[in-house]
């Protein structure tokens, strides 16, 4: 949000939940994509013979440890019945941290290089192609309510399309209390489907007088008697019983001690989701969901079929699977010789998952120990060595990735060259035909740096398969054909360069 626009707020879904009456968790249910009746699955018949629904909350500008901070009684009820998620934005030149490409995100469950609001003028957005959660529902289903009430009116009026059937932004003369009394009244007396509420006044309180103030605080407070007013208004519902309601909360940026967004600090890359209903489990926090994650599961926990043709970047919640390096976050540890990182903060390991190995023989000596060769890492702790070096673009990962990084790695002194390669375990494979080989990758490109991917068939000599020669940010597929005879197929990722920058890859998969 940019000062001039002073008011704005986001908090997008969680469970329906009181502080005095914390919505009961139940057993997470696997689900599959676009197809589940719910965001995870139905726990019990029961569940899966009541009528799903979906609240999403947004709550501008607001921290989840600031909520943490504030004893924000609703909130917290509401983290107490489902599950936990601090999740982080990019930074320039992919969007700024602001209120029009946050909500944007929010909504269509991509990021902003492909709904393309870059900041809060809404210049081109492609929501033509990425159209927001609430018209894909009408689109698939006519006959569901939709709603939006907003104190910031660009969300009402530019960021949900006229499909939905009702899109109300709020007059500024009554900003929260119209928004929450609006959606109190259509929750209570009406019978929507799926609904969006956007509060504004922390965002408020943020730009005043900054997130480490006692008015930020009290702004979180007062916003959370709102959600609690929503949140009885589901609650208090004459069908409720008869009902799955799956409510989100979240927000669109963070703020500065001081007050303001917009930069690539990470106060201000800052959101979170919290979620509750739909089997999702009670009091569970989770470091693999991203905000791109809301659209979707608001959209599978109503029964609709989330098309791969869509191309989103967030999945349904209950459908997100661990990989092998998410298991590596319990052994991470703090800084060693990178000095702008907090100690304390979550940060890597050079020992690979089981299966997995790091081949350092062509590596050089010296440089900043955590990157030398492939690391294991975090955003939190990967993006904080150095600002605006783009590395938080690295969105598309998940929890822990794999990094190999020249860049950083120079930044002491160092003898050699650096030539890491990343080695997968042995995939059983069957031919003839193809095997599916995926992942996820980015890649920034310099100088006579190299990025490679090589097959080894039943231990053979490796074979290219793909090389890296600009930049690349997204999901990849390989489709490599099954030599006559072959049985094990093993993955060799080679990375190799000269102060230059850095490969990504995370979430690896075969077969």
């Amino acid at each position: 949000m940019t000062t001039g626009i002073p008011r704005r707020s986001l908090l997008l879904g969680t469970a329906a939940v009181l502080a005095a009456a914390p919505l009961a968790g139940t057993a997470a249910a696997a689900a599959t994509t676009g197809t589940a009746p719910s965001a995870t699955g139905p726990a019990t018949a029961a569940d899966a013979a009541r009528t799903p629904k979906v609240l999403v909350i947004g709550l501008d500008g607001t921290m989840l440890n600031r909520i943490k901070d504030a004893g924000a009684a609703n909130l917290n009820a509401l983290m107490a019945g489902g599950l936990t998620a601090a999740s982080s934005l990019y930074a320039n030149p992919m969007a700024a941290t602001a209120s029009g490409p946050g909500w944007s995100t929010i909504a269509t469950g991509v990021w902003p290089d492909k709904h393309n609001v870059r900041d809060n003028d809404f210049t081109a957005p492609a929501f033509a192609a990425y159209p927001d959660f609430l018209t894909r529902i009408e689109t698939a289903a006519p006959a569901l309510s939709t709603y939006v009430v907003a104190s910031w009116a660009p969300i009402a009026d530019t960021v949900y399309s006229g499909r939905v059937d009702t899109r109300v932004a709020t007059p500024s003369a009554e900003y929260d209390a119209g928004t929450t009394s609006r959606a109190v009244a259509r929750l209570r007396g009406g019978d929507p489907d799926a609904v969006f509420v956007q509060l504004d006044n922390v965002d408020h309180a943020g730009h005043a007088s900054g997130a480490a103030s006692q008015a930020y605080l009290d702004a979180i407070r007062g916003v959370d008697a709102q959600v609690g007013q929503i949140v009885a208004a589901v609650r208090g519902r004459a069908t409720y019983a008869q009902e799955d309601w799956l409510i989100m909360v979240t927000a669109d940026h963070g703020h500065t001690p001081a007050g303001g967004h917009g930069g690539s600090t990470w106060d201000e890359r800052q959101t979170f989701v919290i979620a509750a209903g739909g089997g999702l489990p009670a009091g569970s926090v989770r470091h693999d969901v991203r905000m791109v994650d809301i659209a979707p599961t608001a959209i599978a926990h109503l029964g609709i079929a989330v098309d791969p043709a869509w191309n989103l970047d967030g999945s349904p919640i209950g459908s997100l699977v661990p990989d092998a390096f998410d298991a590596l976050r319990p052994q991470l540890t703090g800084p060693v010789d990178e000095t702008g990182i907090a100690t304390g903060t979550i940060g890597f390991t050079h020992t690979p998952p089981g299966g997995w190995s790091v081949d350092n023989s062509a590596m050089g000596t010296g440089g900043v120990t955590e990157w030398r060769g492939w690391s294991f890492t975090t955003d939190e702790f990967w993006t904080r060595t150095q600002r605006d070096q783009y590395r938080e673009l690295n969105v598309r990962s998940r929890n822990v990735f794999a990094v190999a990084d020249s860049d950083e790695w120079a930044d002491k002194t160092f003898k050699g060259v650096y030539d890491t390669t990343l080695v997968s375990p042995e995939y059983p494979v069957t031919g003839p035909g193809t095997v599916p080989v995926a992942y996820t990758t980015y890649y920034q490109q310099e100088g006579s740096q190299t990025a490679q991917v090589f097959a080894v068939w039943d231990g053979g000599a490796p074979v290219l398969v793909k090389s890296y020669t600009a930049e690349t940010n997204g999901r990849q597929r390989l489709d490599l054909a099954v030599p006559a005879g072959a049985s094990r197929l093993r993955l060799r990722f080679r990375y190799a360069g000269s102060n230059n920058w850095y490969w990504v890859l995370d979430n690896v998969r075969v077969g």
